[in-house]
């Protein structure tokens, strides 16, 4: 799992020098209330509230935060395709997805797609400021349920002996679903039928020997076959 290069440690900076935090949240109750707790917190400073990841991408180069926090249901563009987008765009800022998805696919989506921790929206007050602070000194915070996921896809997706080995085509589209690309999204970027990608992620599962994206996904980082969501 990528970690974000190790910053200056929050006990040599100045109190003038507060953890700059930036938020993608489409509900405004939820968003002024994240900004308000972060904001009012010591150590902490909101330097950005953005309703969509359209307007992140927009504005977020501008804003310099240290850490970043999304969701990943947002109207228009999905958190998990604007995380991979911001990656690109400011590779070493550290990301942490607070959504109420918890499904498998959707935390190994994210973390492929550059997001360095993985909290639930429930995560009590006080748990989401030590997280935001243990982000930004290099750690990976996940919510207790799920860092049980990911211990268990790995227990569950250990590189077989059998030769994994997969197409260039195929491994083309195992690259767009670990950025959390759709079948239809795949199909449009690499000008291919929809039945004609469905066909390709079959013979990807019978391959790997999996059951699922996220399986997919996990086997294939876990065995070399992608490095970082990219082909090798």
């Amino acid at each position: 799992m990528r970690l974000p290069r190790r910053r200056q440690s929050a006990y040599t900076r100045s109190v003038s020098q507060p953890i700059r935090v930036a938020l993608v949240e489409d509900q405004s109750v939820t968003r002024e209330g994240l900004s308000l707790l972060i904001g009012g917190s010591p150590g902490f400073e909101m330097c950005g509230q953005y309703g969509s990841m359209e307007d992140t991408l927009e504005r977020i180069p501008g804003n310099s935060p240290d850490v970043l926090l999304a969701d990943i249901g947002l109207p228009g563009m999905s958190g998990i395709e604007g995380v991979r987008r911001i990656h690109d765009l400011m590779p070493e800022l550290p990301i942490l997805m607070l959504t109420v998805h918890e499904d498998s696919d959707s935390v190994f989506s994210a973390v492929c797609a550059g997001a360095c921790g993985y909290l639930l929206k429930e995560t009590p007050p006080a748990r989401l400021l030590e997280s935001i602070r243990e982000l930004y000194e290099g750690g990976a915070p996940m919510s207790p349920g799920i860092a049980r996921k990911v211990v268990l896809m790995f227990q569950q997706t250990a590189p077989p002996k059998e030769d994994m080995q997969l197409s260039l085509r195929q491994l083309e589209i195992l690259r767009m679903l670990a950025e959390g690309h759709s079948y239809k999204a795949c199909a449009h970027a690499l000008d291919l039928g929809l039945d004609t990608v469905r066909s390709h992620v079959r013979k990807i599962y019978e391959r790997l020997h999996v059951h699922s994206r996220s399986e997919a996904v996990w086997k294939a980082l876990h065995g070399g076959l992608l490095r970082g969501g990219k082909p090798i």
